[in-house]
Formats: C-alpha cells, structure tokens, sequence
C-alpha cells in the first residue's frame, strides 16, 4: 500500500493526527468548555442575589462599574454578573431572583474593561431590567 507524502490515506491520518494541536478542537471535542462553565452549556440562568459589588474598570478607563453577585438556583455556584444600563443597580436588592446571561467576551472571557465579570443580569423578579432602566415598566414586590 503506497503510503507517500500526497497519497490520500497519509492526508487522512494526518488531519486526524493534528487536529489534536488545535486548541479549540480539544476543548471542543472533550466537552471542557460546558464542564467548566457555571451555566452548565446554557445560554441563561436563574439565580438569587447576594449582595451588590462596585468593580473598578481596568486600565486606561476610570469608574466604578456596578454588578451584582449571585448564586445559581440550578447548582449553587456563584458568579458575578454585570447590571449593564444607568442606575440599574437600584432596581436589584438582595434576594432578588434574577437572569443571568453571558456577556459576549472573546473565547468565553469578560469583556470590556470589567475584570472578571463574565455574565450580566438581564431580568428582575421576571421583568426586563432594560425597561425598568427606562421607565417603562415597574420593579413588582415579591
């Protein structure tokens, strides 16, 4: 059996040979990226509120960007989660149930200029948190 340089079985075993070099195929294939994710492969979660954080922007930016911390109903873990919008952080208290989704960052990160915050908080008590930003709609009581 011709095994040369261009013979299609060589090519074949190459490719799958290589592949394994190839880091997003590795954490891919090993399912590694749902594994280690907090959402478990979900695109949302709910979650409870814990108490309320100010994270400093990293560097050339200056403020305080306001998130949340919160504990995940589905397994316990806990993540921080950004509340994107002005003033949104007044419309979530502590033990608030809460959606958490992620934030869009390169390869799974965080994005932006927020260390370390890798989701952020889209609905309040069941109400989009965007139009209670904008006054269209009003926080319920629990």
């Amino acid at each position: 059996m011709t095994k040369g340089l261009f013979a299609a079985r060589k090519l074949i075993d190459n490719k799958s040979k290589f592949k394994w070099s190839d880091k997003r195929f590795v954490r891919r294939v090993l399912r590694l990226n749902v594994k280690a994710d907090p959402l478990e492969g979900a695109p949302m979660a709910r979650g409870i509120v814990l108490e309320k954080l100010g994270i400093e922007a990293r560097q050339p930016n200056s403020g305080i960007r306001k998130a949340v911390r919160v504990q995940l109903i589905k397994n316990g873990k806990q993540v921080s989660a950004f509340t994107p919008g002005d003033g949104a952080i007044n419309f979530i208290d502590e033990h608030d149930e809460v959606v958490v989704e992620k934030i869009g960052g390169r390869m799974g990160r965080s994005m932006g200029d927020i260390p370390g915050v890798r989701y952020k908080v889209i609905k309040v008590n069941n109400v989009s948190l965007e139009e209670l930003v904008r006054g269209k709609k009003e926080k319920p009581l629990r």
